[in-house]
């Protein structure tokens, strides 16, 4: 697997939650202060979440995780905070698979 399918996943692993925060937010303002509107933000979020959803599942087929985990890890996009805890798991067990691309050499015994 290359760096930069880890980069990408990790990278809207971040943005993603970060726009569910602001979400969030407006969504009290909304209903809780009768104050704000939520549709651009909503949006927003919903296709940095599109991309969000391709990105975690193109990591998921090229790391060979059991649609169990890849369910986990889309789930946590879906949850405030939840991608700031599950993104650095995820990185740890995935930077195990990155290969720099080059061809491994074998060694002559």
């Amino acid at each position: 697997m290359k760096a930069n399918v880890l980069t990408r996943y990790r990278v809207m692993a971040y943005i993603t939650a970060v726009w569910l925060l602001v979400f969030t937010g407006a969504i009290v303002l909304k209903y809780g202060f009768d104050t704000g509107d939520t549709m651009l933000i909503s949006q927003i979020h919903g296709v940095l979440f599109i991309i969000y959803v391709i990105f975690a599942f193109d990591l998921g087929s090229k790391a060979k995780w059991p649609f169990g985990k890849l369910l986990w890890v889309l789930a946590a996009g879906c949850i405030p905070f939840a991608s700031f805890f599950v993104e650095p798991k995820v990185t740890r067990e995935a930077r195990a698979l990155v290969t720099d691309g080059a061809t491994p050499v074998k060694a002559e015994a």
